[in-house]
């Protein structure tokens, strides 16, 4: 189980240096779904699969509609691959400063982040996610109105954004 934590937060980090990078939407959003993916691995590991599951759904239903939307838009000619001299040398000074943070707070900082939800109540009756999935709905419903008008607020922003000067692939011929 350490191997597999270890390994989902390894893909966790080199998702956010693909991410961070910055290229084509097309690699960014590739970057996007494996530190998803990495990010909900690392939930299931420490005992939160239904919250797990539902970040899933929600992110890849949502936000990749998003860059979807804005790959379609921007329609570069030859996009930037993550093989590129500018991304490359980017994803390397990022790979850099992740480690050279690590190093710089490596002294035990680990020893308490391996103990999952279920873990602490040998006596309780529920899973350790199902009190979170009540609150979520009994009193976070206003948090969930909200957290919907801020993604159709971000999908206007990132069209508006990728749009620019020609219109990208939708303008007039």
């Amino acid at each position: 189980m350490t191997y597999m934590m270890c390994m989902f937060m390894f893909g966790l980090v080199m998702g956010l240096v693909v991410v961070a990078s910055n290229p084509s939407p097309y690699f960014g959003a590739l970057g996007l779904v494996v530190v998803s993916g990495m990010g909900c691995g690392l939930l299931v590991g420490h005992g939160a699969p239904f919250l797990s599951l539902v970040l899933f759904l929600i992110y890849l239903g949502g936000m990749l509609v998003v860059f979807a939307y804005s790959a379609a838009l921007a329609a570069e000619p030859y996009p930037e691959t993550l093989g590129s001299r500018s991304v490359a040398l980017h994803a390397g000074m990022y790979s850099l400063a992740v480690f050279l943070g690590g190093v710089f707070f490596w002294g035990g900082w680990y020893a308490n982040f391996w103990a999952t939800a279920d873990e602490s109540g040998e006596f309780s009756v529920f899973r350790g996610d199902m009190t979170g999935v009540a609150m979520m709905y009994s009193s976070g419903g206003w948090m969930l109105v909200v957290g919907a008008w801020v993604l159709l607020l971000t999908l206007f922003v990132v069209l508006e954004l990728s749009r620019g000067l020609s219109r990208g692939a939708l303008r007039a011929v």
